[in-house]
C-alpha cells in the first residue's frame, strides 16, 4: 500500500489531549475540481474532519482533477494501493460493476436526490451482492451520492410531449437515450464539456442535466432559453471507496471516526446540491430563462415510461449487464428509497447538521467498526 509520507512521531497537542503514537498521511483521489461539490464537501472538508476527529492520527492529502488517478481508472488505483480512498462512478467501469450500473439504470425513476443518495449508500453498505461486487474489484464501498434530479435545459423549449419531436437532445446514455427516443427526439452523445458550444451553435437543441450546471462550471444559463421541471431521474455514484488494506490496518476507533465523518460528508454534498439547484433556478429566472412546468401529457408519458422501465429492468439487466437476476437488488433499493423519503419528511434540507443527524442515527451508527469491511 503506497502512502504519501512515512509514519512520523506526533508532537504534543494543545489542550493536554494525548497525541497518537504516530500520524500518517494517505492519498485520496478525486477527479473533480477542488470547488466541485463532490470534492469540496466530501473530500476537502472531510479530510479536515478526519484529521480533527483522529487527533492528527489520519491525514488525507486530496489529489484533485484526476491528478493522481484518472476518473476511469480510479477503481484500479484504489485496488492497487495508489490511493487509500477515492470517488468512483460505476458508469466508467460497467463490466466491473454491473450491479451498481443496474441501480443507475433504475434511478431514472427517482424524483428525490436525498432519498436516492441515502438509499444507494445503505444498499452499498449492507446488501451482500453489492458488498461482494466492490470486494471483487478491490474496494470497500462506504458512502454514495446522487446528483440533483435531471431536467430539460433547452434552446427550443419543451412543454408538451410533442415539443421534443425532432429535437437533438444530449443524453448520458441508458434510460435517458431510450426516453428521448420515445418522445421522437434525437439522442446526442457528446461530453458534458461540449454541451455549451453545442447549444450555442445549434448542433444541440436541449440537454438533460441537473440544474446546477446552469450556473456552476458549465454556465448553461448563458446559452439556454428554458428549463423544463420534469423529474427525469438522477445519477448515483460512490463518494467513498477504500483500499481494503488501508481500512483493515486502522484501529476500530479510527474506523468509527471515518464512518461518522462520512455521514457528515454525504449529507453535506446533498445539501450543497439542493441549495445549488435553488440558486441556479432563481438565477436563471432573473436572467430571463423560462422555468416551465411540464404539461400533463408529458408528465403522464414519463410516468408510463418509468413504470415500464422498472418492470422490464430485471430481464434487461440479465441480457445487457450480464448479471444474475437482480430483482432482489431492485426491490431492496426501491424500498430503501421509500424509507429515506419518509425519514427526510420535515427535515430542513438546507441544514447539513440536521441531515447528517438523520443519516447517522438511521444508518452509520449501526455500522460496526469492529467488523465492517474486515471479512
Amino acid at each position: 500500500m503506497k502512502r504519501l509520507l512515512a509514519s512520523v512521531a506526533a508532537g504534543a497537542l494543545m489542550g493536554g489531549l494525548a497525541p497518537p503514537a504516530s500520524a500518517e498521511t494517505y492519498q485520496a483521489t478525486n477527479w473533480m475540481a477542488p470547488v466541485h461539490i463532490l470534492n469540496e464537501f466530501t473530500y476537502q472538508k472531510f479530510a479536515e474532519d478526519v484529521k480533527a476527529a483522529t487527533g492528527g492520527g489520519i491525514t488525507f492529502e486530496v489529489y484533485s482533477n484526476g491528478s493522481l488517478v484518472p476518473a476511469r481508472t480510479t477503481m484500479q488505483g484504489i485496488r492497487d494501493g495508489v490511493a487509500a480512498l477515492g470517488v468512483v462512478y460505476p458508469g466508467y467501469t460497467p463490466s466491473e460493476l454491473p450491479l451498481n450500473n443496474v441501480v443507475n439504470d433504475l434511478v431514472f425513476v427517482s424524483d428525490d436526490d436525498f432519498a436516492s443518495a441515502f438509499a444507494y449508500t445503505e444498499l452499498g453498505l449492507t446488501h451482500p451482492k453489492l458488498i461482494a461486487e466492490w470486494k471483487k474489484n478491490g474496494g470497500i464501498f462506504a458512502g454514495g451520492y446522487s446528483t440533483p434530479v435531471y431536467n430539460f435545459v433547452c434552446v427550443k423549449p419543451i412543454t408538451a410531449a410533442g415539443d421534443a419531436k425532432g429535437l437533438k437532445i444530449r443524453t448520458a446514455g441508458g434510460a435517458q437515450t431510450a426516453w428521448v427516443q420515445s418522445l421522437g427526439g434525437v439522442p446526442v452523445s457528446v461530453p458534458i464539456g461540449d454541451v455549451y458550444s453545442g447549444l450555442e451553435r445549434g448542433s444541440i437543441d436541449c440537454t438533460m442535466s441537473d440544474p446546477t450546471n446552469l450556473d456552476k462550471g458549465n454556465k448553461f444559463w448563458e446559452v439556454a432559453k428554458s428549463v423544463t421541471l420534469l423529474p427525469m431521474g438522477v445519477v448515483v455514484g460512490a463518494n467513498y471507496v477504500y483500499n481494503p488494506t488501508f481500512w483493515k490496518e486502522l484501529e476500530p476507533a479510527q474506523r468509527r471516526a471515518l464512518l461518522d465523518s462520512m455521514a457528515v460528508g454525504v449529507a453535506r454534498a446533498q445539501v450543497a446540491y439542493h441549495v445549488g439547484v435553488q440558486a441556479a433556478l432563481e438565477g436563471s429566472k432573473e436572467r430571463g430563462l423560462k422555468i416551465i412546468e411540464p404539461a400533463a401529457d408529458l408528465t403522464e408519458k414519463l410516468a408510463a415510461f418509468q413504470a415500464a422501465l422498472v418492470e422490464k429492468l430485471p430481464q434487461t439487466a440479465v441480457a445487457e449487464r450480464k448479471v444474475e437476476d437482480p430483482s432482489d437488488v431492485i426491490a431492496t433499493f426501491l424500498e430503501l428509497q421509500k424509507k429515506w423519503k419518509g425519514l427526510m419528511e420535515g427535515v430542513d434540507r438546507t441544514d447539513a447538521d440536521a441531515v447528517a443527524k438523520v443519516l447517522k442515527d438511521n444508518l452509520y451508527a449501526g455500522i460496526d467498526e469492529n467488523s465492517f469491511g474486515l471479512k
